[in-house]
This record gives structure tokens, C-alpha cells and sequence, in this order.
């Protein structure tokens, strides 16, 4: 898939755990968020992005990264 999830790296910078992000928002539960975090979901609502970058203070783009694949 040319969408890759780096929302593991982010974490790691900001020294928090998937639990902390969950606890932080209040609106994912831990397990939602390690489906994200694996990239093993198949679409994911702008809400849910806002409120992740919110939590992590930094852009879509960080989180989200995409790849050409030839």
C-alpha cells in the first residue's frame, strides 16, 4: 500500500505510549489505535486524524506519508 502510518514514530518522539494517546483524547480506544498504528486499517475519518494530531501536536503529514510504487 502506498499509505504508510507513522504514527509508532510520532509516539516515540513525543516519549508517549498508545495507551497515553488514548487516555489523552478520550475517544479511541487502545485497540483502534493499534489497528492504526499498523497500518491495518482501511480508511480513517478526518475527525479521527484532527484529534490524534491534536493529542501529538503535529500535522497530517507526520503521521500519514505516502509512497509511489512503481
Amino acid at each position: 500500500m502506498p499509505i504508510i502510518v507513522n504514527l509508532d514514530v510520532m509516539l516515540a518522539k513525543r516519549k508517549m505510549k498508545l495507551k497515553e494517546l488514548s487516555e489523552k483524547e478520550g475517544v479511541f480506544s487502545t485497540v483502534n489505535l493499534s489497528i492504526l498504528k499498523q497500518g491495518k486499517v482501511k480508511a480513517t475519518r478526518f475527525s479521527t486524524l484532527n484529534a490524534i494530531c491534536a493529542a501529538l501536536d503535529c500535522q497530517p503529514r507526520d503521521i500519514l506519508e505516502f509512497t509511489c510504487e512503481i
